[in-house]
């Protein structure tokens, strides 16, 4: 059974960067996606950025030039560097893994692993 479990959210001043990090335990298929996701309070979950086994990585246009996704096998640990940020990036912020994703990576629907989650607030 694969156990996600994220750490780094907190409250910055837009202009601020973030480190978000997302501990995986049990199971790893090796050739498995992850992502990262995130969810503002009435609004859908939405796909932030992904990263596969072999490192390709896929962004949101949202995010794109001021995110980093990336992960540390050796670790099995999952970051997103998050740079530049807005008022607009609040929101809980989910790490997310599946073996294998047909179809859009950053369509939450692909992914089965999920963790708890960790609050993101970027204030004006």
């Amino acid at each position: 059974q694969v156990h996600l479990v994220e750490s780094g959210g907190g409250s910055v001043q837009a202009g601020g960067s973030l480190r978000l990090s997302c501990t995986v335990r049990g199971y790893v298929y090796s050739n498995s996606y992850w992502g990262w996701f995130r969810q503002a309070p009435g609004k859908e979950r939405e796909g932030v950025a992904c990263i596969d086994s072999d490192a390709p990585t896929t962004y949101a246009d949202s995010v794109k030039g001021r995110f980093t996704i990336s992960k540390d096998n050796a670790k099995n640990t999952l970051y997103l560097q998050m740079n530049s940020l807005k008022p607009e990036d609040t929101a809980m912020y989910y790490c997310a893994a599946e073996d294998r994703v047909r179809g859009y990576v950053l369509n939450s629907r692909n992914y089965n692993y999920w963790g708890q989650g960790t609050q993101v607030t970027v204030s004006s």
